[in-house]
């Protein structure tokens, strides 16, 4: 038995026609039957690096009694010139969260995952905790259980106010060791007991999207350790996101 959490993480590999970009981490969000793939906006484009792929490619299960079988599935960024992916921005500017709808009938109907939905969001910033314990589930540095084609889990807690946007950002602090290929992993914490009713299989509350680790510019490399502190951009965007 694999835990369905694990089948709601997705290996995304970026492109340039053939040539591999960058390894980063998606997952998936299922809306009013319509399924996508969400990651962290940089993965789609991100102007300051000149990282501009034209296509993302997902790994996807298609056995659910040999997972040692997966396919690529590719994921065209650009249609006539326009971009495929939807992104969200506020008043203090750009989000750090897209997704891009999967067309069903293109994928193989033997595929084998879990999605996130409407009810796994948290609704009220007053009842999560600093300190909370949270998973974030992804592919640092594209490492994976290359057998079996799974994700793996970092543990993380809340390190600031879930009530507040840090400093005036959609996003807020979590304390973990991440590495580049988590971004666009999702942020979860355990639902409570009244909330397993309601998210069946996937008992976790979707709380947000990863998106880089956050430093300060004026620490000594030779004596400062890294803050070992990340961006987490609040998953109710998606919520904008996905509306029809």
């Amino acid at each position: 038995m694999i835990e369905p959490l694990l089948l709601s993480a997705a290996r995304v590999s970026t492109f340039d026609g053939t040539r591999l970009l960058t390894n980063a981490s998606g997952f998936f969000f299922e809306r009013d039957q319509r399924l996508f793939l969400v990651t962290s906006r940089h993965v789609m484009i991100d102007e300051p690096s000149d990282h501009c792929p034209n296509r993302l490619e997902i790994e996807l299960h298609i056995d659910a009694d040999n997972l040692t079988r997966s396919i690529g599935f590719s994921i065209p960024l650009y249609q006539g010139g326009k971009s495929q992916w939807r992104q969200g921005i506020d008043g203090s500017g750009e989000i750090d969260v897209a997704l891009i709808e999967l067309k069903r009938e293109a994928l193989p109907p033997s595929m084998v995952y879990r999605a996130f939905t409407p009810a796994h969001l948290q609704h009220s910033l007053e009842e999560v905790e600093v300190g909370t314990s949270l998973l974030i589930v992804g592919f640092p540095l594209g490492f994976h259980d290359s057998l079996h084609h799974m994700p793996v889990v970092r543990q993380a807690a809340i390190a600031s106010s879930f009530g507040l946007r840090f400093q005036g950002e959609g996003y807020f602090l979590s304390d973990a060791r991440t590495h580049r290929g988590t971004s666009g992993a999702p942020v979860v914490m355990r639902a409570p007991g009244t909330r397993n009713r309601v998210t069946g299989d996937l008992p976790w509350v979707l709380l947000g999207v990863h998106s880089a680790r956050l430093d300060v510019g004026n620490r000594d490399l030779d004596i400062d350790e890294a803050l070992g502190l990340n961006c987490t951009w609040y998953a109710d965007i998606l919520m904008t996101l996905s509306a029809s």
